[in-house]
């Protein structure tokens, strides 16, 4: 008589340095673009999770915050989210590319050394690499974690993320789910049309503006088949301000239009999206305004 395929679900975490490529993996894992990518570093604020169910079972992602030193209160906030992914995880992933050699003496390597739970060591970016890049940086993580496994992959041209998915799932405890069948994230549709938007300014202003802003969404109704979002862009200094509406408000509303394509495209709906600028000076650095916009 054959033994009944039990149910695996748990929670796996995926950690490393800004710009690795974390938001890129989880969104491949998942087969949904739930966490923003640019080119720039930082990009992640939040621990954002994407819910994966399949037959017989339940994967709970979490994308953090890369692993760097704060600069303000924002980045230690964001910080203690990515160390908080230490110690809630069933299996880890710590992302690397070829280019970073792990820093032996480092608290985070100490306390990866010392982990129960399963690690993987995944060294993203490999084509934009070569074989003797990647055998070296394999030998690196091999000395420093000999009990991690490593995993060479492409996120982004989804190269060998299925290796890394069979192995997640190889690790993955015996349990119920957590979260009903049709869940796709821990996050609200607010969250998702705010994070669309910070996404193009990402894209689309340079320096610091892109770091000094946050997104809070006033309003979001349902009207029948139309989304009428209203959303205030939060920044530092009115000279911030000036940048982002731009000459005659042109640079504004090409960030309204783009957002509000990627959202009709997310929420499958018409959306009507009314932006504002206000200046909410240091912010950053401003532990109630921190709260105020959702960072725990």
């Amino acid at each position: 008589m054959e033994t009944e395929q039990k149910h695996r679900a748990g929670f796996v975490n995926i950690i490393g340095k800004p710009n690795v490529g974390k938001s890129t993996l989880m969104n491949a894992l998942v087969g949904e673009k739930l966490s923003i990518i640019t080119p720039r570093a930082q990009t992640t604020r939040h621990r954002i999770h994407g819910i994966l169910n399949g037959a017989g079972y339940q994967i709970i992602f979490s994308d953090t915050p890369g692993l760097l030193d704060p600069s303000y209160k924002l980045q230690e906030v964001m910080l203690k989210a990515a160390r908080s992914a230490l110690v809630d995880a069933d299996v880890l992933i710590y992302l690397t590319e070829p280019g970073e050699r792990p820093e032996g003496e480092s608290e985070l390597m100490r306390k990866l050394s010392r982990i129960k739970i399963p690690v993987l060591v995944a060294v993203n970016k490999i084509d934009l690499s070569n074989q003797e890049e990647v055998t070296s940086a394999i030998a690196a993580w091999d000395a420093l974690l000999p009990a991690a496994e490593k995993i060479p992959l492409s996120a982004l041209k989804k190269f060998n993320v299925d290796h890394l998915f069979n192995r997640i799932l190889h690790h993955l405890p015996q349990s119920p789910p957590f979260y009903p069948e049709e869940t796709l994230t821990n996050k609200s549709e607010r969250f998702f049309a705010g994070e669309m938007i910070r996404e193009k300014i990402l894209l689309h202003y340079r320096q610091e503006i892109p770091y000094a802003v946050e997104i809070e969404i006033e309003s979001f109704k349902e009207e029948g088949k139309l989304l009428r979002i209203m959303a205030v862009i939060h920044t530092e200094k009115e000279s911030q301000k000036g940048i982002l509406i731009g000459n005659e408000g042109k640079a504004l509303k090409r960030v309204g239009r783009e957002a509000r394509l990627d959202m009709e495209e997310f929420f499958k709906r018409k959306v009507f999206l009314e932006l504002r600028v206000k200046v909410k000076k240091d912010w950053r650095s401003n532990e109630r305004m921190i709260k105020k916009f959702g960072y725990r």
